[in-house]
């Protein structure tokens, strides 16, 4: 079965940014995320709409 979470350190990876500023926009409620118990994971679909709709939205600012 293929695993449908990434992690904080690959979000950052996939985003181009350190592993803290992911931390800080959870925290902040910018990046669409889940917990689990102690754990921050993402699904790839969520960040990709995430990016989509911050392309969209500096676009037509």
């Amino acid at each position: 079965m293929e695993r449908q979470t990434i992690t904080v350190k690959e979000v950052a990876n996939y985003l181009g940014v350190h592993t803290d500023t992911i931390y800080i926009m959870v925290k902040q409620k910018q990046l669409p995320h889940l917990k689990v118990q102690n754990r921050i994971l993402f699904t790839k679909e969520s960040i990709d709409l995430w990016i989509q709709d911050q392309e969209y939205t500096n676009l037509h600012s």
